[in-house]
C-alpha cells in the first residue's frame, strides 16, 4: 500500500533509493543511531513501512532489545556515565543470534530480540526465517561504536538537540526535561563519551536533522 506523501515520507523514500540503489539484492543491514529522544525507533520504524512500499521484507529489532543483566549494567553505579556507554548492551549475544545468521541467508534462523530488560532475563529464543532478499532495521543508541562497525551496510545518524529530546523523554518516559538535571548525568555523560570515542556524525552514511520529526531534512557534513 502506498503511503500518504509527506515531507517526512519523501525524505524516507530519497534514503530507500540510495540504500536499493547500492544494495539491490541479498540480505542488507541499516542502522538508526542517535541519543534517546532523537526518535531512532519511530524514524526506523517509517523506513520500514517505506521499504514494505517498494514490497520488500523488512525486520525490525533494537538495540534495546539486547541489553545485557542489570546487575551488569549498574556494575560501576548508577550514576556512571562509563557504566552507561560501556555495559548497557549484549553486543556478542546480538552478533551471535541476529546479525550473523541474517547475514548468512537462505534458511538459517535469526533472533530479532534477545533479552527482556523489564523481567531482567534472556529472551525465549522465537526464531525467524526470510528470503534471500531482505532489510533488516536496527535502531538505539550508540550503534557506530567501534567493535560495531563494519555490520551496517548503510547507517543513519539522527541529530537532535540535547533540549528537545529531553523534551521528548519527559513527554515519554517522564524524566525530568532538563539536560543538566542529577538524574541525567549518566545518560549525557554516556553520550559525551560516545561522542568522542566513535564520532558517530561523521561515521554514519547520512546524518539527519530530525528536531522537526514532521520536516526531517539531510545535513552535507563539511569534510573540511
Amino acid at each position: 500500500m502506498r503511503l500518504v506523501t509527506t515531507p517526512r515520507v519523501e525524505l524516507l523514500r530519497e534514503l530507500r533509493a540510495e540504500i536499493t540503489h547500492n544494495y539491490r539484492v541479498g540480505r542488507v543491514i541499516v542502522a538508526v543511531d542517535g541519543r534517546s529522544g532523537s526518535g531512532t525507533v519511530d524514524f526506523a520504524d517509517d523506513l520500514a513501512e517505506v521499504f514494505r512500499e517498494d514490497d520488500r521484507v523488512v525486520f525490525r529489532a533494537s538495540i534495546d532489545d539486547f541489553h545485557r543483566p542489570r546487575e551488569d549494567r549498574y556494575a560501576r553505579g548508577r550514576d556512571s556515565a562509563e557504566g552507561y556507554y560501556q555495559d548497557s548492551f549484549d553486543y556478542s549475544l546480538l552478533r551471535r543470534v541476529l546479525i550473523e545468521p541474517f547475514r548468512m541467508a537462505g534458511s538459517t534462523g535469526f533472533q530479532l530480540v534477545g533479552f527482556d530488560e523489564e523481567r531482567n532475563v534472556g529472551e525465549e529464543m522465537r526464531w525467524v526465517t526470510g528470503p534471500k532478499d531482505a532489510i533488516l532495521i536496527v535502531d538505539g543508541v550508540f550503534l557506530h561504536r567501534p567493535e560495531l562497525r563494519g555490520l551496517w551496510h548503510y547507517s543513519i545518524w539522527l541529530d537532535v538537540p540535547v533540549a528537545e529530546a529531553y523534551r521528548r523523554l519527559q513527554v515519554a518516559i517522564n524524566v525530568d526535561p532538563r539536560p543538566d538535571a542529577a538524574s541525567n548525568a549518566r545518560y549525557i555523560g554516556g553520550q559525551a563519551l560516545y561522542t568522542a570515542d566513535a564520532g558517530p556524525r561523521s561515521r554514519a552514511s547520512v546524518a539527519i536533522d530530525n528536531a522537526d520529526e514532521a520536516h526531517p531534512t539531510r545535513l552535507f557534513l563539511d569534510s573540511c
